[in-house]
Formats: structure tokens, sequence, C-alpha cells
């Protein structure tokens, strides 16, 4: 190995900011490849591994390099995010590595193996110059919406054993998507800028019928507002003991969050009442200035009650009912998604069948819309959809 990757071996082995990131696979393969003395058909081996670990960024190294630099959470961007005094010496230390990386986005596979091999093939990698310095820098100075860690590139997310891990295959709805209800999709996204603002902002239910947009509205504000730092944590009601520590994780950071259940609803000993009400009431506990709860919901009073529940001789139980029926009103804003008339799901199967390019008489095309709906059970965004689906 030359003078040169030496150099590079070592700086990369001596990394202090960025050393998270010589556990992903991508530059552990790689520092392998490097460190290699052995035979020629070992290092190539190797470097045939550190190859194939970069197809994921379109086989480029500068690409993937970019990615790990904006998902590290390491001490200096974490100070930078919490506004805190930051060493000197990480100071220095970030310069060095930064450096450190601009070097390695100008490598080629012949600088790799100086003097060409003869017996075999060298694969290639894509690679371009970057200015890491410029870059990171620009990471840390919009820090409060491009965000860092795991929040840097995705914007949705689901907990697991207690963990926030990103959502690989999220929704990527857009708000144009849509047709009809604007005026309640309008209330969710002004409270959405309002918390993005740091303005005043509540927690918002979404109730109505099945197949209306309410999850799909939620999901596509998210998408809409990534790049103004707005991010979306989806919780199963069962996880609702974890809210605090949820909360916790990401109340010093500089994004904000949907913190979203899909598809609430209770019985009215349900264990996990309780940590949802103290969520919507402000309990210090579980709650974040930086996140606000989004639920969905098919029921207006989200609890679920039979003629059982009304009887029986507890001489509290009006009151034990009253509190489980008002749980939705410790919301601080509740929107409808009511079942669209005829006229409504009609105008959205005819804009669903414009932009599909599906050309049929109208009258043709409404009566077998119609039709549809009837087989499915009722008429909803989500049956126009699947009608028009149905037609390609």
């Amino acid at each position: 190995m030359n003078n040169k990757l030496n150099s590079v071996a070592l700086r990369l082995s001596s990394l202090t900011v960025f050393r998270g990131i010589l556990d992903r696979r991508e530059m552990a393969a790689f520092l392998h490849f490097l460190s290699c003395e052995g035979a020629l058909r070992e290092r190539l081996s190797l470097y045939g591994e550190f190859v194939y670990s970069l197809a994921p960024y379109g086989n480029s190294f500068s690409e993937f390099l970019k990615k790990a630099v904006c998902e590290d959470e390491n001490l200096y961007i974490v100070s930078k995010a919490k506004k805190k005094d930051i060493p000197a010496s990480v100071e220095k230390n970030l310069k060095e590595e930064l450096s450190l990386f601009t070097l390695l986005s100008e490598l080629t596979p012949e600088e790799l193996f100086e003097g060409g091999v003869y017996e075999a093939y060298i694969p290639l990698f894509e690679n371009e110059k970057t200015d890491f310095t410029a870059f990171y820098k620009e990471r840390t100075d919009n820090v409060d919406t491009l965000g860092y860690g795991i929040f840097a590139s995705k914007a949705m997310f689901k907990v697991e054993d207690g963990e926030i891990i990103p959502v690989d295959s999220a929704d990527e709805i857009l708000l144009s998507s849509f047709v009809g209800y604007e005026k309640e999709r309008e209330t969710v996204e002004e409270n959405t800028v309002a918390l993005l603002e740091g303005r005043d902002a509540v927690n918002v239910l979404l109730c109505g019928d099945a197949g209306t947009g309410k999850s799909s509205t939620v999901k596509a504000l998210v998408n809409h507002y990534f790049s103004y730092g707005l991010r979306l944590i989806e919780i199963r009601k069962d996880q609702l003991f974890s809210l605090s520590h949820i909360m916790g994780k990401i109340a010093d950071n500089p994004l904000k969050f949907i913190i979203f259940i899909d598809d609430l609803s209770f019985n009215k000993n349900d264990d996990c009442f309780s940590m949802l009400k103290a969520a919507l009431e402000g309990s210090a506990s579980a709650k974040a200035k930086n996140a606000l709860i989004y639920a969905t919901s098919n029921r207006r009073h989200i609890v679920k009650e039979s003629f059982s529940d009304r009887g029986g001789d507890d001489i509290h139980r009006n009151d034990t009912m009253q509190e489980l029926l008002s749980l939705s009103d410790r919301f601080g804003l509740t929107v409808y998604f009511q079942k669209p008339n005829k006229i409504l799901y009609l105008d959205i199967v005819h804009a669903l069948a414009q932009r599909k390019g599906i050309k049929m008489d109208e009258k043709e095309l409404d009566i077998k819309a119609e039709a549809f709906a009837l087989n499915k059970g009722s008429r909803s965004p989500r049956v126009a959809e699947q009608f028009i689906k149905n037609l390609r």
C-alpha cells in the first residue's frame, strides 16, 4: 500500500468526532481493505466487498459518505443543536476529519490499486469530489430543519422494543394527490404550520368514516413539510406506556414531531387510557414542547361502549363513563371526515379518472362507480381510488 493510502487508513482509525461512522458496514469494509497486507486475491475480495456495499447509494462512495456524515449523531452536532459551547479541541478534530472525507471523495479505483492488476478486472465505483467542510456547515447551520442522526434522512418512524427506528417503505403520498375534504385538511395543516413556527398548536383528533383520508392527510403533511423540519413517529395503542420514554428521546431535538396513533379506540378498562390522558392533559412526563399527538379514530368518542357498560352497581359509573367518553374532548382540535355524499364521491371519481388518463363517457363512469360503491357497501375516497384502479 502506498503512503497516501496508508495515511488514509491511519487517519480513519483515529476518528473521534465521527467515530460512529466506522461501525457502518461500508466504512468497515473500506478500512478492512486498506488495512489488508495479504495476497492479491484477499485484497481483491475485500475490495469487492467494499464496492458491493455501495449499491444502496448508487454505487457511489461520496453519496455514502454524505449520508453517513448527515446521520452521525456526535458531540459536535448535538451541542450545536442545543446551542451549547463546543470545546476548541472538538472543533479542531472536526475540521481535520471533514478534510479527510473530502480526500476520500476524490479517490479512484486506480489509486486504490496503483500500478494496476493484470490478472483481474478492478470493479469500478462512483465518486464525486465533495467539500465536506462546506457540506457539513450547511447541515449544522440548518440543523433545526435538516436534523441529524436517524432523523436526517427519513420522514417517518416507528417504535420497536422502545427504540425509534426509520420506516424504510414509508407512504410517499402528497397533498396534491387529494380530491375533496379541502377544509378539513386545511384545518389540520394550519395547526401543523403553527407547530413548525413555534406558535400555539394543539393535539389533533381526526375522526370519521373509514377510507376518508384521515391517516393519509397526516402522512401527506409530514412529506410536504419534511424540509421544514417535521417528522412523524407512529406508535400503536399498546405502546402508549412508552410515550414518556419517546418524548424524552426527542425533547431536546430541534426538529418538530407528530406522535401519530392510527385507528385509536379504547375499551372502558383499557390500561393505556391513563397514559394518553396524561399526555393530552400536559403531564410533564408525557409531553415534549416540540411534539404533538395526532390520532385517527372511526369513533367520535374513541371509547368502545356497550349496553352492559351502562349498567352495574358502580355508584360512580356515570362519572366513569363521562370521563371515558370525553377523552376526545381533551384533544385541542377535532376534525371530522364524514362519508362523502354522492356528488362528492363522483367528483373524486372524475378527478382520479382524469389524472389516470381514463377516457369514458361520464354517465357510464358514474353508473359503474356507483355500482362499485354499492358492492363495497359505502362511498369513500378509498373506494373511489379502488374503482379507478380496477378500470385500468
